[in-house]
């Protein structure tokens, strides 16, 4: 099949890591962009999957809590050392 040159925009940081890397592989940026163009052909899909980084409510309460912490210190226990801490921890089971 005949071939037929594209441009691509990217950021150069990024095409210099990536040729770095891809180097360590034995190959150019031209066949890893080939690869996965044909994987996209031969599955209908991105050959990776592609998701937002939402965190889990255990995350969400875990960031309340320190902006809690961070904006009204007041409110919860200060501790000297972590002996200190572990003993009124364990004194509270």
């Amino acid at each position: 099949m005949p071939k037929v040159s594209t441009n691509i925009s990217i950021d150069a940081e990024t095409k210099t890591q990536a040729q770095a890397l891809l180097s360590e592989f034995g190959m150019d940026l031209s066949t890893a962009v080939n690869i996965f163009l044909k994987q996209m052909v031969y599955t209908g899909a991105f050959p990776f999957e592609i998701t937002r980084n939402i965190p889990n409510k255990a995350t969400l309460d875990a960031i309340a809590e320190y902006q809690s912490m961070k904006n009204s210190p007041e409110n919860y226990k200060k501790y000297n050392n972590v002996n200190d801490m572990l003993e009124d921890i364990l004194s509270e089971t």
